[in-house]
């Protein structure tokens, strides 16, 4: 975690402070003197988001970041990024290719064309936070927000098979 700061030569009187606080946040305490190999990939994920948030950006990019993990542990980092989202009121720009994740964590869900990839649409999320897995799936609204996104990609999919694709 603290390597990155050391590289952009940020290491300021509270770097072990903020250092910490990062591995606190993101449930690692105890682990801080453990060897990469010996972590799962769940806490692989853990560490590259606390050195991501050490470095105290305005806006976190996180491109399919749970992509490597297995299904279980996917569903728990998402409820964890879920709650850091709330505890650090970070902006963060997650992009995936999961319908009900872009659900889940986003407050707007930016629906793309395939090629050339251009936005479609922009859809707010008008569900309550905090959106854990198990509450927000079952519910109407989320299966309304689900639908509607498939629906818009699908359109996307059926111009693309006219040779139209993202509606040029």
């Amino acid at each position: 975690v603290r390597f990155g700061l050391e590289m952009q030569k940020e290491l300021k009187k509270d770097a072990d402070h903020r250092i910490q606080e990062a591995i606190d946040l993101v449930d690692l305490t105890g682990f801080e003197k453990v060897y990469p190999r010996q972590l799962s990939g769940g806490m692989k994920q853990r560490v590259g988001l606390a050195r991501a948030l050490v470095a105290e950006p305005r806006i976190l990019l996180m491109d399919e970041p749970f992509g490597a993990v297995d299904a279980l542990t996917r569903e728990v980092m998402r409820d964890e990024l879920e709650r850091i989202i709330l505890a650090t009121g970070k902006t963060v720009v997650f992009i995936t290719h999961s319908v009900d994740e872009a659900i889940l964590l986003g407050e707007r869900v930016v629906v793309m064309t395939t090629r050339p990839g251009r936005i479609r649409q922009i859809e707010s999320v008008p569900l309550d936070r905090p959106r854990y897995e198990y509450d927000a799936r079952g519910t109407k609204e989320f299966i309304e927000i689900r639908e509607h996104i498939w629906g818009l990609l699908s359109v996307d999919a059926e111009e693309h098979a006219r040779g139209t694709p993202g509606g040029d």
